[in-house]
């Protein structure tokens, strides 16, 4: 008879295992999120990280071992970044309209996420590569790891970072948008774009087409943006 320690210790091994486990966790939390009516709480990126983090926490799983099987997830990363330039040329028309107000969102909106985080982070007694790590947060992430790497961050604990920002931000933008009373489906998806990337790009799209489209454009516009601010940024702080 097989031993099933000996079967595990054979798949653990494998890329495939673990792209499917990452599949596996986001159809879990996917499904979550259906039956929850669609709740902001319910991310299904937050429900697919505790998924796999317990599952990597109970099988004793390194993330090296992990990643050989996600890098294939992490890697489609890059040409959905680039896709998202599509709602840019579907709404040239819009965007010229409301090009001032955008630039300016853009502005505001991409350099108070890193000053805020890096002067928060000072605050606190956080240098080096962490403090440099923090700066990109609020990027997509395969920019955000260019940026760090740039920079002199760790790209790893950027990205973890950048996930913890997408995910909170998708979950109380929502609520919190409807306590500011912000009607506009421009403005709204907008401000989710710059500052909470892919993830609340996602969460835009759920609520309102428009909504994503231009959450879709403050993502990519503020990606460009990010890279610029956040070398000086560091500097200014002494990174």
């Amino acid at each position: 008879m097989t031993d099933p320690l000996l079967i595990w210790s054979y798949l653990s091994e494998g890329p495939l295992l673990w792209l499917t486990a990452t599949l596996v966790a986001y159809l879990i939390g996917d499904a979550a999120f259906r039956a929850t009516h669609r709740k902001s709480w319910a991310n299904p990126v937050l429900i697919a990280v505790v998924v796999l983090g317990l599952l990597l926490w109970g099988t004793g799983t390194d993330y090296a071992t992990y990643f050989e099987g996600a890098q294939f997830v992490h890697f489609m990363l890059g040409p959905a970044t680039v896709a998202l330039g599509l709602p840019l040329y579907d709404n040239l028309p819009r965007v010229r309209k409301a090009a001032w107000p955008m630039l300016a969102g853009l502005v505001v909106g991409s350099s108070v996420a890193v000053l805020s985080a890096l002067a928060i982070a000072k605050a606190f007694g956080i240098q080096g590569s962490v403090l440099a790590s923090l700066a990109p947060k609020s990027t997509t992430a395969p920019v955000a790891i260019g940026i760090a790497e740039r920079i002199g961050g760790q790209p790893t604990l950027t990205a973890a970072l950048v996930l913890l920002t997408g995910i909170f931000g998708a979950i109380i933008v929502t609520p919190l948008l409807n306590a500011l009373r912000i009607r506009d489906w421009r403005a709204r998806g907008f401000s989710v774009g710059v500052a909470a990337h892919g993830i609340g790009t996602a969460r835009a799209f759920q609520v309102n087409e428009t909504a994503g489209a231009f959450s879709g454009i403050g993502m990519g516009l503020n990606a460009v943006l990010t890279a610029i601010i956040a070398p000086l940024a560091l500097r200014l702080f002494g990174g």
